[in-house]
């Protein structure tokens, strides 16, 4: 069975991806995980905010879509994931799929649990994620043939887009030209935070359209394929987190997240 392409798209090469940026920020009291999802509007009907209660594990709570087992969230122990999407070629089938990576992140007690367990078995395809605790954070650009990390900053930050930051054997096919225009937005904006950043301060740093509609708060219009679907901005050292469905801008639906 042959998977169609979406409307408008005559090869894999003009098939839209994933637009979303990411940044974590650590403070000595706050530790920020955060992140605007930008995919086709058509999917936001998808979306749900699972969770999962497994013995001697942590409880997840995490943004997916039906059906897929490991995605955006964060955990009971304070551990949390997001993901960016990186189109560069090849596949390793000996290695996990991303998203039972992802999953296999949020059953983690700890940042280095979960890179220990990542770099272990390995990501089958090309993907950044990024990944934090209530101590830190680390980006991990995977690709077929290796890992590369991105280590946080002098700001205690990690930024990312669309694109590998850092060199890579693996080559990257075309994807969203306006990734580094993101990748240098949030940078940007994201020195504005200091030691004492709120979860709104962070939020608010997402709402940004400049470059509309290919912005960090991202439009389904134009040459953009793809608008924010949610928003999600976690404080992991408190092990909480708040969702905004649809673009930060608008009015939709919130939902905070919280362990008890």
């Amino acid at each position: 069975m042959t998977t169609p392409l979406p409307a408008g798209s005559s090869s894999i090469s003009d098939m839209p991806t994933d637009g979303c940026t990411a940044l974590s920020h650590l403070t000595p009291s706050s530790s920020y995980l955060a992140q605007n999802w930008d995919w086709l509007e058509e999917q936001q009907r998808n979306l749900i905010l699972l969770t999962i209660k497994q013995r001697s594990k942590p409880t997840i709570k995490m943004m997916t879509e039906a059906g897929i087992i490991g995605k955006i969230g964060l955990n009971s122990s304070g551990v949390g994931v997001c993901l960016n999407a990186i189109r560069a070629t090849g596949m390793d089938a000996t290695r996990m799929p991303v998203h039972l990576a992802l999953r296999a992140v949020l059953e983690s007690t700890s940042l280095a649990a979960a890179g220990n367990e990542l770099e272990k078995h390995g990501v089958a395809s090309a993907c950044h994620m990024l990944i934090a605790d209530g101590e830190g954070s680390i980006g991990l650009e995977w690709s077929c043939k290796e890992l590369v990390k991105v280590e946080m900053d002098e700001k205690k930050e990690v930024v990312h887009s669309n694109h590998y930051l850092l060199p890579h054997e693996v080559k990257e096919a075309n994807g969203w030209v306006d990734s580094p225009f993101r990748f240098e937005r949030m940078t940007e904006l994201a020195s504005s935070l200091g030691q004492n950043a709120t979860v709104e301060d962070v939020v608010e740093l997402f709402k940004d359209e400049k470059n509309s509609p290919a912005s960090i708060c991202r439009k389904q219009e134009g040459a953009s394929t793809a608008a924010t679907l949610f928003n999600i901005v976690m404080e992991l050292k408190a092990r909480r987190a708040r969702v905004k469905m649809g673009r930060p801008t608008e009015g939709g639906e919130e939902v905070e997240i919280a362990f008890f």
